[in-house]
């Protein structure tokens, strides 16, 4: 029941936007604002021709390799230093250095060192996942109960034990949220960088298409844009599904509890 709820808002939100989208670009009439159908047709000719699914995939490799090569060792290190405070230490100043300043400002730097290429995309948005994953991660270890942890090391349980079965399933929850989190920075960033002497990604389709003066494209591109980041979060809500099920137990209670007189 839950999920159909779900199901009908997004449909309802959809069907608001893309109304007020029609009125609007009926209100402005004017070429650089198509209507929701004209970029609909542009996106469907795109995709039956195969050029958005090549940028698409482009973009979408990017962000993966990012996340896989940025993600778990920001997490590892994020929950040593929660749990370690000397480790926190040494790392906070730099995080507290680094992790206000906008991560784009530093991508002619780091096309100066990797060159133009595939890497120094994949650096610019594994920069952004790894400081905002270190830290969520950080902060949610640090907030594991102590009394928790001595429940279980009175039942005599060691270090691994307490690891497993204590500290990674309190923090679990945290770490999906910093994927969220970065997934949302990381798409916006790749857009940037994919302007910049890219001939593959959105990025590149959505400047492209803005130079040749075709809207609608441009448009189709920002919805596949759209789409991509949608997916990613979606697939984010299901791995947390699977790996953390007692979250719906926790719901569920918490529902109940509610519903008590």
């Amino acid at each position: 029941m839950r999920r159909c709820n779900k199901l009908l808002g997004i449909i309802l939100a959809i069907l608001v936007f893309a109304g007020i989208w029609q009125g609007v670009s009926l209100l402005i009439s004017r070429p650089f604002l198509p209507g929701p159908m004209a970029t609909i047709q542009a996106f469907i000719r795109l995709g039956a021709g195969g050029r958005l699914w090549r940028h698409l995939g482009a973009s979408l490799s990017r962000i993966l390799w990012a996340m896989v090569t940025s993600a778990i060792p920001a997490a590892a290190l994020g929950l040593a230093a929660g749990r370690s405070p000397t480790l926190n230490r040494l790392v906070s100043p730099g995080v507290y250095l680094l992790h206000p300043l906008p991560k784009a400002a530093f991508l002619p730097v780091i096309m100066l060192f990797f060159g133009l290429g595939e890497l120094s995309k994949v650096f610019l948005v594994g920069f952004i996942i790894f400081s905002q994953m270190l830290v969520t991660i950080r902060d949610s270890a640090r907030q594991v109960p102590e009394e928790l942890l001595d429940s279980v090391r009175s039942l005599g349980a060691g270090k691994a034990a307490l690891l497993r079965h204590v500290i990674i399933p309190w923090v679990l929850p945290g770490f999906f949220t910093g994927i969220r989190v970065s997934l949302g920075t990381a798409v916006a960033v790749l857009f940037l960088a994919e302007t910049f002497a890219a001939e593959s990604g959105l990025g590149y389709l959505i400047v492209d298409a803005w130079t040749r003066i075709s809207y609608a494209e441009m448009y189709a591109a920002i919805l596949a844009l759209s789409i991509l980041g949608l997916l990613l979060f979606a697939l984010t809500d299901l791995l947390e599904i699977l790996l953390c099920p007692w979250l719906a137990v926790c719901y569920t209670s918490k529902k109940n509890q509610m519903l008590l007189p």
